[in-house]
């Protein structure tokens, strides 16, 4: 049977949180708060997914956005299966032993986007340390797909970090999507305790490989606040990432999504997170999106028409 982490209870999802005490979140601020998801085009995006027997990101990770984006037929397709081999503090996908590869899945995919006509679709994935590539090669497999069925949908893939293996790294930049985005998550001083399982100057390492290889490719990253950053390390993440050349940084609000996660020690107000949005466009990003709850793939299809008249402005021109 398959392992399917929707039908687990919270235990099972997350055996390795289990011995931490209970840190509830708290009450939300009004400005986090989002209608329920409904209306027939979420309906219908929800049918194809499960038609094509597919995982999300936007449901594995509870994503508070899902409503608007289904709705929006806006999906980030999560591959490589339901469960994770790493254990974030912040993360609510499944941890464990994962199953075997399915190797009919990018073509699935392939065929999901072009049933949703979807002009720029997000491919990401868990981590899969057990694979000797961990999964650089399905995710080349899931791009040559989309472009074989859908051959105007432009991609927008989020990676782990490979293990920082070069080989991998370029095996999936040779892939050419549209987009490649991984997730600096937080400030390395968090990283033992939010993100034990990631080095920081590891992931910083890929996203300046990547335009090494193909400085015409978009890169991005995002990062969460809340988690006890200061402002002063946020700046600095900053500047790290644009000495790796990225294109494109997101910032969001962390949400915790049960109380044996990592507890929200700071709900960031819209105002703050405008200084943020200004600060970041200082460094000189081509793009910022900075907002309680601003995600790695929300919006992504219309920020990636942005990101391509922002470097059209910049450089005076036209990018690919």
């Amino acid at each position: 049977m398959t392992y399917n982490s929707k039908l687990l209870d919270k235990a099972k999802r997350h055996p390795e949180k289990q011995k931490n005490p209970d840190r509830p979140a708290g009450r939300k601020p009004d400005w986090l708060r989002v209608r329920a998801p409904q209306g027939d085009v979420f309906s219908q995006t929800q049918d194809i997914m499960r038609g094509q027997k597919l995982t999300t990101v936007c449901e594995e990770a509870s994503c508070p956005n899902i409503g608007e984006c289904w709705e929006q037929k806006h999906s980030a397709f999560m591959i490589l299966g339901e469960v994770c081999t790493r254990a974030c503090a912040f993360c609510n996908i499944a941890t464990g032993k994962p199953d075997a590869v399915d190797k009919l899945e990018p073509l699935r995919i392939g065929v999901a986007v072009m049933q949703m006509e979807l002009k720029h679709v997000v491919v990401t994935a868990v981590d899969r340390d057990d694979l000797k590539d961990g999964g650089a090669d399905h995710f080349s497999k899931t791009v040559q797909a989309i472009r074989m069925k859908s051959p105007d949908t432009t991609i927008e893939i989020l990676t782990g970090d490979f293990r920082g293996d070069i080989n991998d790294i370029d095996h999936v930049v040779k892939a050419a999507p549209d987009v490649f985005n991984h997730n600096i998550e937080t400030v390395p001083r968090l990283y033992p305790t939010i993100r034990p399982g990631a080095r920081y100057f590891r992931s910083l390492r890929l996203l300046e490989r990547v335009k090494d290889v193909e400085p015409t490719m978009f890169t991005k990253s995002g990062m969460m606040v809340g988690l006890g950053e200061s402002i002063e390390e946020i700046s600095q993440v900053m500047d790290d990432m644009r000495a790796a050349k990225i294109d494109f940084i997101t910032i969001g609000q962390y949400l915790q999504p049960t109380p044996k996660h990592a507890p929200v020690m700071k709900w960031w107000s819209p105002e703050e997170f405008e200084k943020l949005n200004k600060m970041a466009k200082s460094k000189g990003f081509l793009m910022v999106s900075a907002s309680p709850l601003t995600r790695s793939s929300h919006h992504a299809g219309d920020d990636f028409e942005k990101l391509k008249a922002a470097r059209d402005k910049k450089y005076g021109s036209k990018s690919k």
